[in-house]
């Protein structure tokens, strides 16, 4: 069997201000086509369909279209929901969808829920372990609540499968039997959402990833995936392995923030045969626009947004950080790069950008809980005015500070 691993869609998310349903509606049509190209029987999604809760109508129209896109091509849907999905929204007519070839667990019950795909030599069943609260488990940690309901699934596992005791056990020991001559195995694939670590070692994070794991209370290990053929991870935007064993994160299918400007996203095609995971094919994804970084004067850009070939002027509608290096003030160079770069989501002046790498390098790795009176107005100020606050001001700030705080 063939299935197409993707996650963390975030469809309907909001950037600086800018839809990126235009992106998604792009993306999404690729990784239909990517499907059907590659023979998949089915694409699995591992959480964070939507981007929030309540999403808007339009991101669940995108998302209708998508999944009656893969009907049409005659490709199954695996649906798990996220920590960003509302369960009970994302779970509204799983019981019907699923005749249409559809599966979803949005809500997680006391049970997991299975998608069986028959082969000729193997059946492959699907195991959907949506995000979940430790606290729905009655336990303290994410592990805690992944080991238990695992287990109960390993422990119903072992029972054998039939209409009566008779049937339970001749039917296990047909199944033994062609297991054992290699006609048949069943292959076992977890779909799930968590912060996955290998003996304590933490996946790569980019910076569109807001803090998702305090204290290590929402960390689960690796470890606990043992039996399963593979295991389709989402949560993490991007497409890595976990240590050496066959659990994929497939990462998020667009770039979500300037922290992964370049990076190169991708849907991982899953192949599964008689013997278990054959293969894993990390295949590209090319978005409509790339998010990207550009430095220099507001001069030297506008200068370098004059050449008029095709690739520049496909460039020039990427999503832009532009690094300014002027000094002094400026009169909106956001309009003003606007004019040739129409997506500039953000201007940084490099004198602040220097200002703050340095504060961070001599903070190192310390998470600095609260700040005084004087840090938070530079930061104010480093805000508002895009300029680093001049020792005399530090002075003037300090003399009004001591005089507000008695």
């Amino acid at each position: 069997m063939k299935f197409l691993h993707v996650a963390d869609l975030h469809i309907g998310k909001v950037i600086n201000d800018f839809s990126m349903l235009e992106d998604q509606r792009y993306i999404l049509s690729q990784i239909a086509d990517m499907a059907k190209a590659g023979g998949a029987q089915a694409v699995v999604i591992a959480g964070d369909v939507y981007d929030r809760a309540i999403p808007p109508a339009e991101a669940v129209t995108l998302f209708d279209g998508f999944l009656n896109e893969l009907s049409r091509m005659g490709i199954q849907a695996v649906i798990i929901s996220g920590n960003h999905d509302s369960p009970e929204r994302l779970s509204f007519g799983e019981s019907l969808l699923s005749r249409q070839g559809v599966h979803i667990a949005g809500i997680q019950k006391d049970v997991l829920t299975r998608v069986r795909f028959q082969g000729e030599k193997e059946e492959t069943e699907f195991v959907l372990f949506p995000f979940m609260k430790p606290a729905q488990a009655g336990v303290r940690t994410s592990g805690e609540a992944v080991e238990l309901l695992l287990k109960q699934y390993w422990e119903e596992e072992s029972v054998p499968e039939g209409e009566s005791p008779e049937d339970k056990d001749i039917l296990h020991k047909e199944k033994q039997q062609m297991q054992i001559s290699g006609k048949w195995k069943k292959n076992r694939v977890l779909v799930t959402h968590f912060f996955v670590t290998d003996a304590g070692r933490e996946p790569e994070l980019s910076d569109s990833e807001t803090a998702i794991h305090v204290g290590g209370l929402d960390n689960v290990d690796v470890s606990l995936f043992q039996g399963f053929d593979y295991v389709a991870l989402g949560h993490i935007h991007k497409p890595q392995r976990i240590g050496d064993y066959p659990v994929w994160y497939a990462g998020a299918p667009l770039q979500y923030s300037f922290g992964e400007a370049g990076m190169t996203k991708a849907a991982l095609m899953v192949t599964l045969d008689g013997q278990g995971l054959k293969k894993v094919e990390k295949l590209p994804l090319f978005p409509m626009r790339s998010m990207r970084k550009i430095e220099g004067t507001l001069k030297e850009l506008l200068e370098a947004a004059a050449e008029e070939n095709p690739k520049a002027q496909k460039k020039r509608q990427d999503y832009i950080q532009a690094v300014l290096t002027d000094q002094g003030e400026l009169i909106d160079p956001i309009g003003t790069l606007r004019s040739k770069y129409p997506n500039v989501m953000q201007i940084v002046r490099k004198e602040a950008q220097d200002f703050l790498l340095k504060e961070e390098s001599m903070q190192g790795s310390m998470l600095v809980e609260k700040k005084d009176t004087l840090s938070m107005f530079e930061a104010f100020y480093r805000e508002v005015r895009d300029a680093v606050l001049s020792d005399e001001g530090k002075e003037i700030m300090v003399d009004v500070i001591k005089e507000l705080e008695g």
